[in-house]
Order: C-alpha cells, then structure tokens, then sequence
C-alpha cells in the first residue's frame, strides 16, 4: 500500500509501532515487515545513518549497492528509489524524503580506513564497522540468522553528502540535511534494519558532532 493512501492520522508518532531514539554513534537493529513503514528523523542536521537491510528470514539475501544504483542508473537515493537485494529483488522502496539526497558509496567507517584516510593515532577510535560487528554479535535475531563480520556488505548513508569528482574520486562534505528531515520507506519484504549511527569525528559528515536519531515504524494494515 503506497502510503500517500494512508490516512495522515496513521503517520502521527503516536500510532507508531516503533518509536525509538538511537543515541550519537550507537548501533541500532529491528525487524520491519512486509508493508509497514519505516521512517529515519536527522534530529539535530547533518547526521549521518550507515544503514543496512536484510532478508528478515535469509541473511545471505542482503542490500546491494551494486543492484540498486544499476537498476535505477542513479548514484544518490531519494523519492521513488527502491533498494534492491544481491538476488535482484526489491526490498524496501522510498516513499518520502524532505532530504532529498542520500549516498551509495562512501561506506562506513572503520578503524583501518580511518588511520589511512586521516592519521594512525586514530585507529582506536569508534566506527561504523564496530557498531555493526557489536549489533552482529549482541542482537538475538542476528544470532539466530548464524550472521557474522562476513555479512558486512556496503552500506547506504542516509543524510550524507558524498560528490562524485571529475575524476571519480570521493569527497566528504558538509551534509545537505538539517533538524528534522527525514527519509521514509515501506518495506516489500520482511527486513532487518542495522544501523550505525554515525560516531566519526575526523569528516564533516556529520559536523564533526555525532547527535540522535529517531527511528519510527507504522503498520500501514493498521
């Protein structure tokens, strides 16, 4: 069900089923089932969201950065995009986004990239890839797929901002989010979210100050 054919009632917080704040640069996972509606709140601006998706039943079925951006020959997500899965399949489509932009590419950080790309006294310091390998390793469903540090794909970055150079280079710039804007989403299959919210502190992607998130889902059969 499209959710421009729900009832607006239906989206107010106070009928979600999931209404959770994520802490600055802390992981976060939850199932999210065919049909509902999951949204992504940048609370304080310029957060970014590594995000990833699985087959709520099958975890070798994954998102693929690589599917997604071919079958819609577009780097950046937004409206109307759908995230696609390694076998081809639709998994979540988004249905609304007052962002308007959100990264394929940049991938998440971690303590190996961090002391190549900035310096080597950062090694110790928190990561994306360690919040997604702490959810792997403490989250029940998690466990209960056998899912380890081999079922890390590439991720989505909701809110980052990531230009692609003349010369197909990366660079990491100042978002283009702000307080309150969100991204939304309905599920086309029975997912798992895991969710690194973002504690780099070496680029602007999230203004050097990592802050909350806030993580809605409504069931739109309700």
């Amino acid at each position: 069900m499209n959710t421009q054919n729900l009832h607006l009632d239906q989206l107010d917080p106070k009928r979600a089923l999931i209404d959770s704040i994520c802490a600055a640069g802390e992981p976060w996972t939850q199932i999210i089932r065919q049909g509902q509606i999951f949204r992504i709140v940048d609370l304080e601006g310029n957060q970014a969201v590594d995000t990833l998706f699985y087959n709520a039943h099958y975890a070798a079925e994954r998102y693929s950065a690589t599917h997604t951006i071919r079958a819609q020959n577009k780097l950046y997500l937004t409206t109307g995009s759908k995230l696609y899965s390694n076998l081809g399949n639709a998994m979540l489509t988004i249905t609304a986004d007052t962002c308007g932009r959100h990264d394929t590419l940049g991938g998440a950080c971690a303590a190996e990239s961090n002391t190549v790309r900035y310096a080597l006294d950062k090694f110790p310091m928190h990561s994306c890839r360690d919040n997604f390998l702490h959810a792997l390793a403490h989250d029940s469903h998690c466990e209960q797929l056998g899912m380890s540090k081999r079922d890390i794909p590439s991720n989505i970055n909701f809110f980052m901002n990531v230009p692609v150079t003349e010369a197909g280079g990366l660079e990491f710039v100042d978002g283009i989010s702000a307080p309150g804007k969100y991204v939304e989403m309905r599920a086309e299959m029975d997912v798992l979210v895991l969710i690194s919210n973002c504690p780099q502190l070496n680029n602007p992607c999230n203004a050097y100050n990592p802050t909350p998130i806030r993580l809605l889902i409504w069931d739109s059969r309700q």
